[in-house]
């Protein structure tokens, strides 16, 4: 009878994860099908080509690199890729798996492609033969850590040493630097304390300003860059709020047909760890990542902005981040202080990097979700100054620029609010 019951809860529980699995697997076909209505099939296999050879340091947008076409290929393959990866490794579905396949899914727009990627990869995957340990237990290190994805490129294409020790530098390089993300990583959380939900990002960031420095004590320099499209807003709108949608009816179905604890979301402060999948259940996230969305369409488009590849790929990050610590009510006062910026700044709210620090910025969505919505409209007001700033550190190489940004406002700034908020309840 026990046996019977525990085989029972084993085998709904491999049906859910399949679920899952089915669920994000059609989201990176969506990209896929939608890349090819947009495109011709030879312009797509030229615009691969020409993304492959790109140095794709901040901020390259692949739309206007190889064609929009392309770049949902692009987007739509490595999804894939990210997605077989985790199943390969019998990984059960959660926030984290969410948040990583759609930070992979939106950064293959503007810094990730199906060639630079590996070396950083395969860079965790020996480490964790170094440990000892399955290359499951870090998985979620190697897609996250290819932020850094830029370097192998710019390596390879960007110094002008005889091809051969061009690929050998960037391969060695890349390599590199996976291998040293994962203890890095473990460490440098207790210096934001898990307010930063980019922590990969800050890693990176610092990794990336170490490097920098030492390339350029030898005389390399890394160019600045904007590649940045204007003219795609009505066919990248139409896919993001069809695929936003889709969450919302899919999550309201997979939730017993209903919305039922889906404001139990508001609930949690969001700081790292907050798994919404294991806390709230998959038709609940799915509701919270079609909303969160919705809001970064709705942003860009009432500040008039451009829907992008690097848009995009904040969007995404909104989206797959609202399975692991993102809700309508933590990511909104960030939005609120980065736009409160553009009143007094010398910046304007729609020019291209402060589109990206609202959207990017709301990693510091677990300090309005811990301390309130007054002190979350501070973080977004301070991060959108640093994150103009902390770029040139690392030179564009590290292509979670605002994650860097929210670890060094979220040290500086919890303790401060520690304090204060301390003395208000003593007062």
């Amino acid at each position: 009878m026990i046996k019977h019951i525990k085989t029972s809860n084993s085998n709904n529980t491999d049906d859910k994860n399949r679920i899952k699995y089915v669920v994000l697997t059609m989201y990176a076909f969506s990209l896929i099908i939608y890349g090819f209505i947009l495109d011709k099939p030879m312009n797509i296999i030229n615009g691969l080509y020409k993304i492959f050879i790109e140095p794709d340091l901040l901020i390259t947008d692949y739309i206007g690199v190889g064609g929009i076409g392309a770049a949902f290929i692009n987007s739509g393959l490595l999804t894939l890729i990210s997605i077989l990866l985790l199943y390969k490794l019998k990984i059960n579905i959660n926030g984290t798996s969410i948040a990583a396949v759609f930070l992979m899914a939106g950064f293959s727009f503007f810094g990730k492609n199906l060639l630079n990627v590996w070396p950083i990869i395969i860079g965790v995957f020996l480490f964790s033969k170094l440990q000892k340990d399955s290359f499951s237990k870090y998985i979620y290190i190697a897609l996250f850590g290819t932020s850094m994805a830029p370097t192998v490129t710019q390596v390879i294409y960007g110094f002008g040493f005889p091809v051969f020790l061009d690929i050998l530098f960037g391969v060695f390089i890349g390599i590199g630097i996976g291998f040293f993300l994962q203890p890095l990583s473990i460490f440098l959380v207790r210096v934001h304390q898990g307010y930063n939900l980019y922590n990969v990002g800050f890693t990176a960031g610092l990794m990336g300003t170490i490097l920098v420095s030492l390339l350029r004590s030898y005389g390399f320099k890394t160019p600045t860059v904007l590649i940045w499209t204007t003219e795609y807003n009505m066919e990248l709108g139409i896919y993001l709020v069809l695929i936003s949608v889709s969450m919302i009816i899919t999550g309201y179905y997979f939730n017993d047909k209903s919305f039922k604890n889906f404001t139990n979301i508001f609930t949690y402060s969001g700081r790292l760890v907050t798994d919404f999948v294991f806390l709230e259940g998959f038709g609940v996230t799915l509701i919270n990542m079609g909303i969160n969305g919705l809001i970064g369409i709705t942003y860009i488009l009432l500040i008039n902005g451009q829907l992008n590849g690097p848009t995009v790929g904040g969007i995404f990050t909104l989206i797959g981040f609202g399975a692991f610590g993102k809700h309508a009510k933590n990511i909104t006062p960030i939005f609120i202080g980065v736009a409160l910026g553009s009143l007094t700044k010398i910046w304007s709210i729609n020019d291209p990097a402060i589109q990206l620090a609202a959207l990017f910025g709301t990693t510091l969505a677990p300090i309005a979700g811990t301390f309130g919505w007054k002190y979350g409209i501070l973080a977004g007001f301070i991060h959108s100054s640093v994150v103009l700033n902390v770029g040139t550190l690392h030179g564009g190489l590290n292509l979670y620029n605002n994650g860097f940004a929210g670890g060094l406002v979220a040290a500086v700034l919890v303790p401060i609010i520690e304090v204060f908020r301390k003395d208000e309840k003593t007062s």
